[in-house]
């Protein structure tokens, strides 16, 4: 059954995501970023200039067949399960179709109503099918580290 991770009070959705693209790479995973065409827009450009020391390796999921196969990041409109692939993670607003076939699906949510209203709804979803919900309050994490 996939496991589903909300990351709430994120201060900004893109920095945050090139920073748990980095970990999720780091760690030898591979995973399929989901959101809105214009996040996934951002986040291509995000990914190429967020450090001057990193590069993460990423396409777009229309790329050529061996270019999807080599990329351990894909961003997707409409998320796909690639072989290889076992992280979701989802900057848009709804659920994304086919989050099942992943192993982990990864919610990151800001800090506006106009994105954590959708977060409850999302989190009501995975609950009331049984998905087990890890909570990660990125503002506990924040005031902790700054302490």
């Amino acid at each position: 059954m996939t496991e589903v991770a909300f990351h709430f009070n994120a201060p900004d959705k893109l920095p945050y995501a090139c920073r748990l693209l980095r970990k999720v790479w780091a760690s030898g995973a591979r995973s399929v970023v989901t959101g809105e065409p214009a996040q996934l827009d951002a986040l291509d450009q995000a990914l190429w200039t967020f450090s001057a020391l990193d590069f993460l390796p990423h396409c777009r999921a229309d790329a050529p067949t061996h270019v999807l196969a080599a990329s351990p990041i894909v961003l997707a409109a409409v998320p796909t399960a690639l072989a290889g692939h076992d992280v979701l993670v989802n900057l848009g607003s709804g659920v994304p179709a086919g989050f099942e076939q992943f192993g982990r699906l990864v919610e990151v949510v800001d800090t506006s109503d106009a994105d954590r209203a959708p977060a409850r709804a999302r989190w009501k979803h995975y609950a009331d099918r049984g998905y087990p919900i890890v909570r990660h309050d990125l503002a506990l994490r924040h005031t902790a580290v700054s302490e």
